[in-house]
């Protein structure tokens, strides 16, 4: 009996000691795979935007001092989807911006505000802030625009003018939200798919070829394509202070091949007031300044469109209206 209490005994012990090393290392497994889940989920796809669409309205009637009734309507849509992997990030913007408003009984809707912007930028890590990077962006706006209060007069249009920017280069990533793209090898291509526009000169075409009497002798190209260097700072935060966001974003382009000390500047910044679940308060600017684009000024009597400039363009648009946002996958970028 003694015997088999010892043998019951070392049996116990026994399936004691292999059952708490197979519990210890079930534990120590799924440890593991619980710090793998928390470190994944900074990595694979995170996809975000934001949609803000406001309106503003004013009427009189017998008013003593004066005024003229006007409605206007103003789109902001910003997406953001990025992919990013121990070795590699891809991050992509879509950037659109419509507006229109109407004064008085008699006038016609006119654009107030008009833009595509679409980004796509892939790199490869170099060290724990460096990549190299490639770089694609595409720039335009939906609708014909106008020298306005002459609505005959159209100055732009869909696709007229259109930018096509490929860039190759490294990326700075200092923390989330920031970055800073340098890249000394950059193509830049100008397009305009309206020949009368591209005929006039637009977005810094070479005007088509006319005699005397203004009649075109030879048609100006649609397409002009450009080589240089190429920076983009971004910043992007969010609850800068309380339901305060913003992102800033600006270009420099310095073309090689004409005149490289005149830069081409593109800066817009875009802030957002969250005043409750989804009103929102919107204050966003654009600043554009490139040497190759002359101001349009209006026709003459013979038909002739005039230029001035170049000159530094600026615009505003401040609104208050419905929001919404989203935000889905990877803790952060």
């Amino acid at each position: 009996m003694r015997e088999r209490s010892k043998i019951k005994f070392g049996i116990f012990l026994l399936s004691s000691f292999i059952f708490s090393n197979a519990l210890f290392a079930q534990v120590t497994d799924n440890e593991k795979k619980l710090r793998e889940l928390e470190l994944d989920s900074t990595l694979g796809w995170k996809i975000n935007g934001v949609a803000i669409i406001s309106f503003s309205q004013s009427s009189f009637n017998n008013w003593a001092a004066g005024g003229q009734n006007s409605i206007s309507g103003n789109t902001i849509i910003s997406l953001y989807a990025g992919y990013k992997t121990a070795k590699a990030s891809w991050d992509n913007t879509l950037d659109i911006g419509y507006g229109v408003v109407k004064q008085g009984t008699m006038s016609k809707w006119i654009k107030s505000d008009d833009k595509i912007d679409f980004t796509s930028k892939y790199g490869r890590k170099v060290s724990d802030k460096w990549f190299y990077a490639g770089l694609v962006n595409f720039k335009t706006q939906f609708s014909p625009g106008y020298n306005y209060p002459n609505d005959s007069v159209k100055i732009s249009n869909f696709l007229a003018p259109a930018y096509v920017l490929a860039a190759i280069g490294f990326d700075f990533k200092p923390s989330n939200g920031i970055s800073a793209f340098i890249a000394p090898l950059t193509s830049r291509t100008i397009y305009v798919g309206d020949q009368k526009l591209a005929d006039a000169g637009t977005a810094g075409l070479t005007p088509a070829e006319v005699d005397v009497k203004g009649n075109i002798i030879s048609h100006a190209a649609m397409i002009k394509n450009e080589f240089g260097g190429y920076l983009k700072l971004v910043y992007r935060k969010e609850d800068i202070v309380k339901n305060v966001n913003i992102m800033t974003k600006v270009d420099f382009f310095s073309n090689y091949l004409k005149n490289p000390q005149n830069l081409v500047v593109n800066w817009e910044a875009l802030i957002a007031m969250k005043v409750n679940k989804i009103l929102t308060v919107t204050f966003a600017t654009n600043l554009i300044y490139d040497d190759a684009i002359k101001i349009p000024t209006g026709k003459d009597a013979s038909g002739t469109m005039h230029y001035i400039g170049p000159r530094t363009q600026f615009k505003e648009v401040l609104g208050v209206g419905l929001s919404y946002k989203f935000t889905k996958g990877r803790k952060n970028k």
